[in-house]
């Protein structure tokens, strides 16, 4: 039986994959990006107590109204964008959920969407699972700056949106005011929605700053922005995450979300809704701080060993050069590495459709210092 034709080319994400490869040698997992250090102070509680308090059931469509109401607070005060919680926020199966509810509800099959390359692989997925076109825009390092005359030329009438990720998975990007800007112009001049993952929005390093698309306001009125908390609050697992954007979008984003996922799990929303009023700013001073020390030491082991880092301003992912390692593309090289190490990333080539990252490794070092500290230790035998 023939199964779904928009799904035939999806494959099973390298990041599950290498996943799997070392958890059959017992390996240290620095390809998925699993966040394993402690939960803030209160959360588990406070979703702990919803439970007992009978918050178990469906919530409104567009989350709890605890939870929209922190949502607002937190984007006026953090990412200075005006956002009311009853017309502009969805609460969301995570922010994967919130970008495949967006493309579902704002776009029709054959529509086509810039995607900057290297990419995030569930972006790329979500565009072809809906049978859009991702048009992809390559970056180059080190810097990976935004070449704009690329992107002049890769826009072409049926071109509704562009996505963009700052912090950025896998490179560590932060786009910079100036790119931004230059990106809104580009985008009122073709007249292109903007959908921007803000997921590692609290990691950025070296006094970097993170700054919302949604906050610029010749473009707040096109702009969907996306985040979450599974990377702020070590709780990829329990799928809390969101959308803001005009009202004209935001109830057809609602409908979607609600077709396809019903709600995000409502203890969860209630406990999380907690944290984000109670937190104070330390919280997200130390998440930063931490984060610095850990992309750090972990740069040095790669250097030592021979792989060279695109050292990242922020999220908590760094790309090497493996090009020293046997291996005639990256998921061999990867595979070597793991074997030779017991140190899994993903293979560069997962971050790309039309060629490129055959010499890069992607890692993820948001881990313990005692499993950061093996890692490093254990990339020492390449030496």
């Amino acid at each position: 039986m023939e199964t779904n034709r928009r799904l035939k080319n999806l494959e099973r994400s390298e990041i599950r994959i290498m996943s799997v490869e070392c958890e059959k040698v017992n390996g240290i997992n620095m390809a998925q990006g699993i966040c394993d250090l402690k939960l803030p102070p209160g959360l588990a509680r406070g979703a702990k107590a919803a439970i007992d308090g009978g918050v178990n059931q469906y919530t409104r469509f567009d989350g709890l109204s605890s939870l929209r109401r922190a949502i607002s607070e937190k984007l006026s005060k953090f990412n200075r964008i005006s956002a009311d919680p009853e017309k502009n926020i969805v609460v969301t199966c995570g922010s994967t959920g919130a970008l495949y509810s967006a493309c579902l509800a704002l776009f029709n099959p054959g529509d086509e969407v810039l995607l900057f390359e290297p990419f995030y692989g569930y972006h790329e997925y979500t565009l072809l699972a809906l049978d859009l076109t991702p048009v992809y825009v390559r970056l180059s390092p080190p810097g990976w700056r935004v070449d704009f005359d690329l992107l002049e030329k890769k826009v072409s009438g049926k071109t509704r949106a562009i996505i963009i990720n700052t912090p950025a998975n896998p490179t560590g990007k932060v786009l910079s005011r100036e790119e931004l800007q230059m990106i809104a112009d580009f985008c009122v001049r073709h007249d292109l929605l903007i959908l921007t993952d803000e997921i590692y929005e609290y990691i950025v390093y070296d006094g970097g700053e993170h700054i919302s698309p949604g906050s610029m306001p010749e473009i707040k009125d096109r702009v969907v922005t996306i985040s979450g908390f599974s990377k702020t609050f070590s709780i990829t697992g329990w799928r809390i995450g969101y959308s803001a954007s005009d009202e004209r979008f935001c109830t057809r984003i609602g409908c979607a979300s609600d077709l396809v996922y019903v709600c995000a799990p409502a203890p969860l929303q209630e406990g999380v809704a907690e944290t984000v009023f109670s937190l104070p700013d330390e919280y997200y001073g130390e998440l930063k701080r931490s984060f610095e020390a850990k992309r750090d030491k972990f740069c040095e082991a790669l250097c030592k060993a021979g792989l060279t880092p695109y050292v990242p301003e922020g999220a908590y992912y760094v790309l090497a050069d493996c090009e020293n390692l046997p291996g005639s593309d990256s998921k061999e090289k990867a595979m070597y590495l793991l074997g030779k190490t017991g140190v899994a990333g993903v293979p560069g080539g997962a971050f790309y459709r039309e060629g490129g990252g055959e010499s890069l490794i992607r890692f993820c070092y948001a881990k313990s210092d005692a499993a950061l500290n093996e890692a490093c230790e254990r990339l020492l035998i390449l030496k």
